[in-house]
């Protein structure tokens, strides 16, 4: 098991410091704050991998740059606020990471914001695959 550390680390400490109903207010807050995507990925919406597994249409992309950072780039819309703000929290929580240190994050983040109680399984599933999708997407362009 891997230990988290870093901007992930402190969101999943941010959110166990909370009681239960302040956690989905802080995940509300978390939906405010998901970047717009870059102009080069609004005009493609092409090049942006939908995640089925969301209710909410929710589309991703990842880049690895020359020093092997990871960018992630996410687009959900504004009336799926929990969707939209675990895709905030990764692309935020992911942000300056190596790709070796998103490949280490555990599958099992999404269950360590402790929001079990909050959400219903069906958007856990879907955070879940949001962070699935995006190591798959490192793992390809690491390949490539």
């Amino acid at each position: 098991m891997t230990e988290l550390t870093g901007t992930l680390a402190e969101i999943r400490d941010d959110f166990q410091a909370l009681e239960q109903n302040d956690r989905l207010q802080l995940l509300l807050e978390f939906s405010d704050e998901l970047p717009e995507l870059p102009e080069r990925y609004r005009d493609h919406p092409d090049l942006l991998e939908r995640v089925e597994e969301c209710q909410a249409p929710v589309f991703i992309f990842v880049e690895v740059d020359a020093a092997g950072v990871v960018h992630l780039f996410a687009t959900a819309p504004r009336e799926a606020p929990t969707t939209r703000g675990f895709a905030s929290i990764l692309v935020q929580g992911l942000a300056g990471l190596t790709a070796d240190e998103v490949l280490a994050v555990p599958d099992d983040f999404p269950q360590t914001l402790g929001l079990a109680a909050a959400v219903s399984p069906l958007r856990l599933r879907g955070m879940s695959a949001l962070l699935g999708r995006a190591k798959r997407q490192v793992r390809e362009k690491l390949a490539a």
